[in-house]
C-alpha cells in the first residue's frame, strides 16, 4: 500500500511517500527564511509560497521513490488545523490527484499527526497522554485506545509555541523563537528574574501563557526605559524554566490521574531540549514510560501525515471531492469531515 501524503498547514510544503511501513521519502520546502524577517509567519505570503512550491515537491518526491502517481494507492492530506490559505493549497493538490487517479482521498488532523510521528521510535502504548505542544496548540489529549482522543486540557489563549516566539522578539533573538531561547537557557540563572506561572494550581489541564508574555514584553520595556541592561540568558533560563514546567507538573498529574501507560510529545516545542530531558526523567521515578519524537519529526512535515494516513487507510475514512480545509478541526472530532 503506497500513500502519498502532503502537509501545507502552515509555513512548510512537505510531500512524503510510504510503502506499507516503509518511508520511501519526505520532501521538505520551508519558508522559514522568508519569514523571519517580519518575526512570525505571514499567512497571504505562506500560501503563495505553497502554491509556488508544491508542484516541485510532488515532483521530487516521485523523483526520490522512483514512483509515479499511477503507482500510488492514496493521497492523504492535512485538513487541518492551521493557517485557512495554506491548508486550502495542500487540499486542492490531494483532491486534484485523487480525482485524477480515481485513488481515495484520506483527510489527516495535524495534531493527531503529531501524535502518531511517536511510532517512528516505537509502538504506542494505551492508555496513554500526548502532550501537544506547538505553534499554535497546546493540549493534554487522552487517548484509551488506538484513534481515540479526549481533550482534557487546553490553552485559554496563546499556545506555548507562540509565546516563545514573541518572547524571542522582545528581545530581538529572531524567528522562530524555540531554538535561541533554548540555546540561551543553557547558560542562564533559572531563578534570576521572577515568572509567572497561570494556572499551575487552579486543579485543571488548562493553560494560559498570554500573561507571561506580557509580563515579559513589560519587564524589558520597563527596563529599557530606566537604562537597564537586561541579562539575556538569565531571562530566557527563568522563562523556559518557568513555563515548560507549568506544562510538566500538570502533565505529570495527568499521567497518575488518567493512570496511562505512556506519555509521548508531539509537536514543534517537542524540541525543546528542556521539557525533552527533564519530563522523562520524572515520569520514568513514577514507572510510566515517555516517548519523544526524533527531532526531524518535531517539526512540520508530511513523513507524519502518511503515518496517521496509513491507519486511517486501514479503516476506511475516506473523504469525498467536496473536502474543505478546516483551520479549526478540532482532534476529537478527526472522523467528521
Amino acid at each position: 500500500m503506497k500513500i502519498l501524503a502532503i502537509e501545507t498547514s502552515c509555513d512548510e510544503t512537505s510531500v512524503a511517500i510510504t510503502d506499507g511501513d516503509k518511508l520511501l521519502c519526505n520532501v521538505v520546502s520551508s519558508q522559514v527564511e522568508m519569514h523571519e524577517k517580519y518575526g512570525g509567519v505571514m499567512p497571504e505570503m505562506a500560501s503563495r509560497l505553497h502554491s509556488e512550491n508544491i508542484g516541485a515537491c510532488l515532483k521530487e518526491a516521485l523523483h526520490q521513490s522512483k514512483l509515479t502517481f499511477e503507482d500510488i494507492d492514496a493521497f492523504a492530506v492535512t485538513r487541518g488545523p492551521g493557517l485557512i490559505g495554506a491548508l486550502h493549497v495542500g487540499v486542492q493538490a490531494a483532491k486534484t490527484l485523487a480525482m485524477l487517479y480515481n485513488k481515495p482521498l484520506i483527510p489527516v488532523h495535524h495534531l493527531a499527526a503529531h501524535v502518531y510521528a511517536n511510532e517512528f521510535i516505537g509502538q504506542l502504548e494505551f492508555p496513554l497522554l500526548a502532550v501537544v505542544v506547538s505553534g499554535g496548540n497546546t493540549e493534554f489529549v487522552y487517548m484509551p485506545r488506538h484513534l481515540e482522543f479526549e481533550i482534557i486540557g487546553t490553552t485559554r489563549d496563546d499556545a506555548i509555541g507562540e509565546c516563545y516566539d514573541k518572547v524571542a522578539r522582545v528581545l530581538d533573538l529572531g524567528y522562530p523563537g524555540g531554538v535561541p531561547i533554548d540555546r540561551l537557557a543553557k547558560t542562564g540563572n533559572k531563578h534570576a528574574y521572577d515568572i509567572p506561572q497561570p494556572l499551575l494550581h487552579d486543579g485543571s489541564y488548562d493553560f494560559s501563557f498570554s500573561g507571561v508574555k506580557t509580563h515579559i514584553i513589560n519587564l524589558v520595556h520597563n527596563a529599557k526605559q530606566k537604562g537597564e541592561q537586561i541579562n539575556v540568558p538569565d531571562l530566557c533560563a527563568s522563562f523556559q524554566y518557568k513555563v515548560m514546567n507549568i506544562i510538566i507538573e500538570k502533565a505529570l498529574r495527568a499521567a497518575k490521574e488518567y493512570d496511562v501507560k505512556q506519555v509521548v510529545i508531539a509537536g514543534g516545542v517537542s524540541a525543546n531540549s528542556y521539557l525533552r530531558s527533564e519530563l522523562p526523567r520524572l515520569l520514568e521515578l513514577e514507572g510510566i514510560s515517555a516517548t519523544i519524537p526524533p527531532l526531524w519529526a518535531t517539526t512540520d512535515q508530511a513523513a507524519m501525515i502518511a503515518q496517521l494516513a496509513r491507519h486511517l487507510y486501514k479503516e476506511k475514512l475516506f473523504a469525498p471531492l467536496t473536502l474543505g480545509a478546516d483551520p479549526n478541526w478540532q482532534i476529537d472530532d478527526f472522523r467528521n469531515f
